[in-house]
């Protein structure tokens, strides 16, 4: 099912879509309409349909795209909605990536790749590589990590990470 919504924040309107059956699969949003949204609803499809998830854009309301809102908001914990995440086409080493960066960084925090990888006793570039098919952005707040040097890139578009780090406080 897909759900889909719009808010606004910072003066800006957020468009929200959450690909879901009876948890979340993945997770998009546009700060450029509803049409970038759906182009990016169409690319989470279509990753998780090659981890082989069956996935159903059928329309259906939930209360998912208002969790995300919350959580935007500073309303609700990012670990808090970790039991709404179905993890169904994600291997058990990202999983154990995104948990951890959800429980360990909070709100107003960064970490760097290499910080993260000390973590997870793994390689900064193993991080980068499971937060680029990370299906769950702002739940697993993949913008809070960061390079040593500079901000970093971010899927899909270095714009949206420093809209949502400023929305935390960082910048």
């Amino acid at each position: 099912m897909l759900s889909v919504e719009s808010f606004r924040i910072l003066d800006k309107e957020i468009w929200i879509g959450v690909i879901f059956d009876e948890k979340i699969d993945a997770i998009s949003f546009s700060l450029d309409g509803e049409e970038f949204l759906r182009e990016r609803i169409h690319s989470a499809k279509v990753m998780l349909e090659r981890r082989r998830v069956l996935v159903e854009l059928t329309p259906k309301k939930s209360e998912y795209p208002k969790l995300i809102y919350e959580i935007l908001r500073g309303k609700i914990e990012n670990s808090e909605a970790l039991k709404h995440l179905s993890f169904r086409g994600v291997t058990p080493f990202e999983r154990k990536v995104y948990e951890t960066l959800t429980l360990k960084v909070k709100r107003g925090q960064t970490i760097t790749y290499g910080g993260l990888a000390r973590l997870v006793k793994t390689s900064p570039r193993a991080i980068g590589n499971a937060m680029r098919r990370n299906p769950y952005p702002i739940i697993v707040p993949c913008h809070r990590i960061v390079l040593k040097s500079d901000l970093g890139n971010y899927t899909p578009k270095r714009e949206y990470k420093e809209f949502l780090l400023k929305l935390e406080g960082v910048l």
